[in-house]
């Protein structure tokens, strides 16, 4: 099981100990970093300042939002930032949810995530693969357009820039028992938001065997400390946001894995206190019992017992969300 470090988007502005901790983990030999995006910071810019001051580190977008860009800009994104690290790219793309693909892109959440997913997959990888010209008469993605409201001018193109890498590692955030599916059969990896470590063939309901090669990488929360509930107050408040804020009560993909995993009476009361402004009582009502299950918080020797668990499953990069440089010395330590 391979090591990354997840390092999010940005808050109200740049982390000054971002690209300090990804050199530490280059240093330490962790095998990847990740950025991500909300609505704020973009996961590409903050990404290639990284690999303008590392050299060996993988780079991963965890995730890259597909309503942010049409599939071929992002196909542009991929195969610049290859070149510019020679060849590091990981490609990681999420759809996100109706809250934010209509609130702040203005634009309709696709009736048909799975078909507007299997689409944008689809035509990333024919730029990539460079093998002619961009085309695809999709229900979401049409290239050349042909709406009626086009000039009915479109040229089928491909990219002027030959792709350092054809094969780009093209990973994807998944949720739902139907987008995992379609994960497993269109992509070469999968994000899992929340993991969890003995429980995950129920919870997930994948096969016995995977594809060969491909990777499962679940982001972690992970704190070396000595007071376990006092560690994990961060990983409840990233919950309570997430369930909380990130999704509308009526749709919210978060909440609805939080109660395929046994606790759908304490996901909405989360999502109740929050619309109430409530934040902090929000916080306070996601159980420990789920928090701990999800990340790695607490002492040295409980870590180490806990990390053999994500190893004994189906995990090949565990991305590592910690601020402390202590945690990712002992993680990488205890994994070596």
């Amino acid at each position: 099981m391979r090591l990354g470090l997840a390092l999010g988007y940005w808050g109200r502005g740049p982390s000054p100990a971002h690209l300090d901790l990804a050199r530490e983990a280059e240093r330490l030999g962790y095998d990847s970093v990740w950025t991500a995006e909300a609505w704020g910071s973009d996961a590409f810019t903050a990404l290639t300042w990284i690999a303008a001051h590392t050299s060996r580190i993988r780079l991963g977008t965890a995730v890259a939002q597909m309503a942010a860009r049409a599939p071929t800009t992002t196909a542009m994104h991929a195969l610049t930032l290859d070149h510019l690290s020679g060849g590091r790219l990981l490609l990681g793309l999420g759809l996100s949810g109706p809250q934010v693909v209509e609130g702040w892109y203005g634009r309709p959440f696709p009736r048909s995530p799975l078909t507007a997913t299997r689409e944008y997959v689809d035509v990333v990888r024919q730029v990539l693969r460079r093998e002619g010209p961009v085309r695809l008469d999709g229900r979401h993605h049409s290239h050349p357009y042909a709406g009626e409201d086009g000039t009915g001018l479109g040229k089928a193109l491909k990219p002027i820039t030959h792709p350092l890498r054809a094969d780009v590692p093209v990973l994807l955030g998944a949720e739902g028992p139907k987008n995992v599916a379609q994960t497993l059969a269109i992509a070469d990896g999968w994000l899992p938001l929340y993991w969890t470590p003995d429980r995950w063939a129920e919870v997930y309901a994948l096969p016995e065997s995977l594809p060969e090669g491909f990777l499962v990488a679940p982001m972690v929360r992970a704190h070396l400390c000595d007071d376990v509930a006092a560690g994990l107050l961060p990983v409840k408040a990233m919950l309570g946001f997430y369930i909380g804020g990130m999704g509308h009560a009526a749709r919210n993909f978060h909440a609805d894995l939080m109660g395929r995993m046994g606790y759908e009476k304490e996901a909405r009361r989360v999502q109740e206190l929050f619309a109430a402004g409530r934040r902090e009582e929000a916080v306070l009502a996601v159980p420990d019992a789920f928090a701990d299950e999800i990340s790695l918080v607490g002492p040295r020797a409980r870590i180490a017992e806990r990390l053999d668990s994500w190893r004994r499953g189906p995990v090949t990069d565990l991305l590592v969300t910690s601020p402390d440089p202590a945690t990712l010395r002992a993680l990488a330590e205890l994994n070596a």
